[in-house]
Order: structure tokens, then C-alpha cells, then sequence
């Protein structure tokens, strides 16, 4: 639905679309390299169990969620004759949510017999669909039973519980329980076609990437407690931050942060990170009221983040299936024009990338001027 809103009033949180415009123009930069052979570590991620920068830039996403969600339906909470009603928009949004990923997946050939059904946007309706339920119906405490129980629940089923057909239970790509469960459900043509074994996305990992939601929720709640001082809830904020790192980085030791896995240590970890990334922009934009060219550009992006993710994911389809001459897809044409004959192989890439974030960021800040904000 195309809408036309007046641009982000003052008691806006500012930090929160600060947040989330800087990490899907990260999102961005990583998803479109000029040349997936030569890219900067810390723009790939770990090739297993680790965390890269690359790593933290999804679940950070999946907190701004949660976060989001606390805000958007707060009012609906405190009316339970409401919850009818919310639930429904929540439910609707998932489903657009749903079928952008699907689509984005389809694009440009439509084989639906090998379409991969698990993705980015499609873990973003699951854990958006759960987290606005859990908002509506339970208490605070109950959420934070609901986390633990998430990541223990998940931590026994990955470690503890036989793989049919494999045997014990174990963390491997192809063999853990979750791998298995995705080719049960989905079979093997409908997963991530880098595999077709495995999906990073799948559907047993959606259980914690839901307690990484939860998260950004609890984290909500603590910033709208308006009888606490700002200076309260950013000291809270990061001694939570504080708390939630190094009980991931503890974990870790028994269950490895692994992002495709998205293990119980990788959601305390990640979310330590994302509670301090916030509680910092938070005291800047919103406390100090400090502005500048970063907090423009993350706006910016923040406003139409769902969108550009989409258009950005769809234009790099066409500019593959769009061929010069025979066989060069356009996008391969335009980089080796005008990026590899300047740069060596791995500052070409980059410079590819960076030039993509720029080029989008360009039709953005014209929706933004406009107050064209795209909701779904």
C-alpha cells in the first residue's frame, strides 16, 4: 500500500529508525558485492561457528522487530477488546511479509517446483507473527520465561536429541536436527539453492531467531518506562548488554555461536550487541539530541526499510537476467566497465557494493523528501 505520511515528528524515536536504515544499508552492502570471489572478511560470513560483523547484521534486524513491536502495538495491549483487531493486522502483515520473500525467491523465472521457501523475509513474518501475539497476550514475565525456555528448549534439541537416520545428535551443516527437519518439510528443491541440504534459514531455527524478537520486545519495554529517567534506562540498557555478551560468549564454550544455526549463544551474544548499539544511539539521537549526516542517511533508509531490501533484491535479479550481447548478464558489464579496470579485484567489489548502498540511498532520500513511506 503506497500511503503518504508528513516526515518523522521530534518524539519520534529517532534512534530506533537510526537503527534499523543503518543496519539494512549494512544488509545491502553485503547482499550485493561486485564480485562474490573477492570480498573483505568481515563482509563474509563465518564459515561455520564464529561471528563476522556480516553475522550480526540479521538478528539485529530481528531485535529492531521486536523493539518495533513493543511501540506499534503497545495501545492495542492495554485494550484487550482491541486484540482482535491487532492480532489481525498482525497476522496480515506476516502474510505480505511471507509472500514478498516468496516472490523475491520466484523472480525471474517463477520455478515454483524448485522455489526456496525459507529466507530473509520469510523468518521476518514468522518471528513477526509470534512476537506480535506474545506482546498482546502475555506479560512481561512471562515473555522472559518464554526466552529462556526458547533457548534451553532449542540448546537440548541440537545437542541432545537423535537425528533420524544419523544418529546422535550433532552441530553439522548436513546432519543436525534441524537440516533434517527442513528436507522433511521443504525437500531438498525448496532450500537454499548454495546447498539444497540445509537452509540458514530454516525451520527449527526459527525458535530462537523468535527469542532474538523477544529480546528486542523486553528491550522496548525497558525504553517506554517513562518514570525512569533517560540516563536510568541507558545504564540499565547496557548493563543488560553487558550481561546478555558475556553470558553468549560463556555459552559458546558448550554451544558455538553459529549464525546458521542461530544457536542459543549466538542470540544472547548478538542481542548484548544490539541492546549496547541501541542504548548508545538512543542517549545520542534521543537523550543529547545530536544530529548529522549519519543519523540523515540512517533515517533515511530506516523509513522504507522492508522496501529497499525488496527493490534492491529484485533489481539485482533483473540487472542477472538482462543480458549484453550473448552471455554477460548486464551486472557483470557494468562492474567490469566501470569498476575493475580502477581498482584491485577485492577494492573493485567493495567499491561495486558501496556504490549500490549510494545509488539506493539516492531513491530514498526522494521518497523521504516526499514523505512516501511504503508500508505493507
Amino acid at each position: 500500500m503506497l500511503i503518504r505520511d508528513p516526515l518523522p515528528e521530534p518524539a519520534r524515536l529517532i534512534s530506533l529508525d537510526v537503527f534499523r536504515g543503518l543496519t539494512v544499508a549494512a544488509m545491502i552492502l553485503v547482499n550485493n558485492p561486485g564480485d562474490w570471489g573477492h570480498i573483505y572478511a568481515p563482509l563474509e560470513h563465518a564459515e561455520w561457528h564464529g561471528c563476522t560483523p556480516t553475522d550480526l547484521i540479521f538478528p539485529f534486524f530481528l531485535f529492531i522487530v521486536g523493539v518495533s513491536i513493543s511501540y506499534a502495538l503497545s495501545a492495542a495491549r492495554q485494550q484487550p477488546g482491541t486484540h482482535a483487531a491487532a492480532m489481525w493486522r498482525v497476522l496480515r502483515r506476516a502474510g505480505v511479509l511471507f509472500g514478498l520473500g516468496l516472490l523475491m525467491a520466484l523472480y525471474p523465472k517463477f520455478e515454483f517446483a524448485t522455489v526456496r521457501i525459507p529466507g530473509v523475509l520469510a523468518r521476518i513474518s514468522w518471528v513477526f507473527l509470534a512476537c506480535g501475539i506474545l506482546f498482546l497476550k502475555t506479560s512481561r514475565r512471562q515473555q522472559i520465561g518464554l526466552l529462556v525456555g526458547l533457548l534451553v528448549g532449542y540448546n537440548v534439541l541440537l545437542q541432545v536429541v537423535p537425528v533420524p537416520g544419523f544418529g546422535a545428535a550433532n552441530l553439522a551443516p548436513e546432519t543436525n536436527l534441524g537440516a533434517w527437519l527442513d528436507r522433511l518439510v521443504f525437500g531438498e528443491a525448496h532450500l537454499w539453492k548454495n546447498s539444497r541440504t540445509w537452509d540458514p534459514e530454516g525451520l527449527l531455527g526459527t525458535l530462537p531467531a523468535i527469542a532474538t524478537g523477544l529480546l528486542g520486545m523486553l528491550v522496548g519495554q525497558l525504553l517506554r518506562r517513562r518514570e525512569l529517567e533517560p540516563a536510568v534506562r541507558v545504564a540499565r540498557l547496557f548493563v543488560a548488554a553487558m550481561g546478555l555478551t558475556i553470558a553468549g560468549l560463556v555459552w559458546n564454550e558448550w554451544f558455538p555461536i553459529n549464525k546458521a544455526l542461530w544457536t542459543s549463544s549466538y542470540v544472547l551474544y548478538t542481542g548484548g550487541l544490539a541492546t549496547a548499539t541501541l542504548a548508545a544511539l538512543y542517549w545520542l539521537c534521543d537523550v543529547r539530541g545530536h544530529r548529522g549526516w549519519w543519523t540523515s542517511f540512517g533515517q533515511v533508509y530506516g523509513v522504507n526499510a522492508i522496501t529497499v531490501f525488496f527493490l534492491s533484491g529484485i533489481v539485482a535479479k533483473t540487472l542477472n537476467a538482462v543480458h549484453v550481447g550473448a552471455d554477460v548478464p548486464l551486472k557483470t558489464w557494468l562492474y567490469n566497465t566501470f569498476f575493475t579496470p580502477y581498482f584491485s579485484p577485492v577494492n573493485a567489489s567493495l567499491a561495486g557494493a558501496l556504490v549500490c548502498v549510494l545509488i539506493w540511498f539516492g531513491v530514498l532520500w526522494l521518497m523521504y523528501r516526499k514523505g512516501v513511506i511504503i508500508k505493507v
